[in-house]
């Protein structure tokens, strides 16, 4: 397929742009051909990236916004089994949906090819924007070719702890750097000096933040880090396995990178014949519900999802609008939430 530059002048039926202007006054301001607004408008492949400024910047001079009437934005996540991730996409829905946008859920393996496959099936149905929730957006090393697929199409996208390398788009994240902070304050002030983080894997954006926090924050307090750290997966077995191997070292209170692996620090304890918080002392990260119903209840850093959500629908109509907005990366503030697995330090005997 050729791809028009400002200037070709390809005759074609088309459909106008809603509003006062007419798709042949937006062509002759860009000074391409009816068809090729058409298309740009419609985010049909073909179209150069400079063509596709330039009818954008025409657009944008006429004053013309694209309808978000019964338009898709599709959320990318990594699943639903973990209540967070669940959540976050209600939350992110609720806040869209008074604009007439409707949202599709896509459980994917971040990175991967299924990923490309959801946003190539899913981007000729009238797809107004993605969203990347927690997705490979927060992979280092991930194959990132679908920004490059999502890009020459024009579609907008918003991206939700991490971003794309090199990537001009926003990003909105739980300040992790100050989630480990508050978490390290609290077992600090309770007396706990060797603190151990469980970790998520290395090249994972949000754990490598936590992982930076956490070592600051002990340094500040005059604390060595340097054996304290575990990397495992977010899940419960990964937790379980960083929390045996952080017990064989002597520590009295754990902060994990997720709730579920907090549940899997429970039966490390358990396991080695020690309690929580009488001998050890865990805090998770997420405030999964039913948090008030483990045992004990678990002391937890919430994300802030509400208000995530609240940035998420802003950026996302306006890039949908053609409204600028800044690229640069939004920390949402964290909170501790106590409850009944973070205890004083256990005297020695």
């Amino acid at each position: 397929m050729t791809q028009d530059q400002p200037g070709d002048e390809v005759k074609r039926r088309t459909r106008a742009p809603q509003g006062s202007s007419s798709l042949a006054e937006i062509a002759e301001i860009a000074e391409v051909s009816e068809a090729t607004v058409s298309r740009v408008l419609n985010r049909k492949y073909g179209v150069s990236a400079a063509t596709r400024q330039a009818v954008e910047d025409a657009l944008r001079k006429v004053g013309y916004e694209r309808p978000m009437s019964n338009e898709l934005v599709v959320l990318l996540t990594p699943n639903l089994t973990n209540p967070i991730f669940a959540r976050q996409a209600e939350r992110i829905e609720n806040v869209l949906s008074p604009y007439g946008l409707k949202t599709i859920i896509c459980p994917v393996y971040p990175g991967t090819v299924q990923e490309r496959d959801y946003v190539t099936a899913l981007m000729d149905s009238g797809v107004a924007a993605i969203v990347f929730l927690s997705s490979s957006n927060t992979i280092r090393n991930a194959d990132h070719r679908v920004v490059q697929l999502i890009a020459s199409r024009g579609i907008p996208y918003v991206s939700i702890n991490g971003g794309f390398p090199d990537a001009e788009s926003p990003v909105v994240s739980t300040d992790d750097w100050r989630a480990a902070e508050l978490a390290v304050a609290h077992l600090y002030d309770l007396g706990h000096r060797r603190i151990g983080l469980l970790a998520g894997p290395v090249g994972n954006i949000p754990a490598d933040r936590r992982v930076e926090g956490f070592v600051e924050a002990l340094e500040a307090r005059g604390v060595d880090a340097e054996d304290l750290v575990v990397r495992n997966h977010f899940n419960i077995e990964g937790g379980q396995q960083a929390a045996a191997t952080l017990l064989a070292s002597g520590v009295t209170a754990m902060v994990a990178s997720s709730d579920e692996m907090a549940l899997g620090a429970y039966r490390a304890v358990e396991r080695a014949g020690l309690t929580v918080p009488g001998h050890v002392s865990i805090i998770g990260y997420d405030d999964s519900p039913l948090l008030d119903y483990t045992a004990p209840p678990l002391t937890t850093v919430r994300q802030p999802v509400e208000r995530i959500a609240e940035h998420v629908g802003r950026l996302t109509t306006s890039l949908i609008a053609k409204r600028e907005v800044a690229d640069a990366e939004i920390l949402v503030e964290p909170e501790i939430r106590l409850r009944g697995s973070t205890a004083p330090v256990r005297p020695s005997t």
